[in-house]
């Protein structure tokens, strides 16, 4: 179960260096073709907003990745669930705030994860 839940937060860490990447430094091209709901002409108009939420999504990865490398068990396990919780509570807003879809992209593997670890 230990090595199974650093993976998932390992993948979860991954899934949001992606959506760090596309906010902050591909907004105007793949966040065209990731983010099909905005209008085109909004791209350009919200790359500040966009790399700031981009910004957020980093500090999740740095939170996650932290807990990866604490040595104390029961410290690097609060982390994680803290920074989990985190991108659980935030798939699920954006869930029910903007696309369904995000539920299901970000907040299940987080709950995946939060479940496994708790499991250990």
């Amino acid at each position: 179960m230990e090595i199974l839940s650093k993976i998932l937060i390992g993948l979860v860490a991954l899934e949001h260096i992606y959506i760090l990447w596309i906010e902050m430094f591909a907004w105007t091209t793949k966040g065209r073709s990731t983010f099909k709901s905005i209008p085109d002409e909004l791209f350009e108009k919200t790359k500040g907003l966009a790399a700031n939420q981009g910004l957020y999504n980093g500090f999740l990865v740095a939170g996650l990745i932290w807990s990866l490398l604490i040595g104390d068990s029961d410290w690097s396990h609060n982390i994680a669930l803290f920074f989990l919780s985190c991108v659980a509570i935030a798939g699920i807003y954006g869930a029910v705030t903007a696309q369904k879809s995000i539920f299901f992209k970000q907040a299940v593997p987080a709950l995946i994860a939060i479940i496994i670890l708790l499991l250990k």
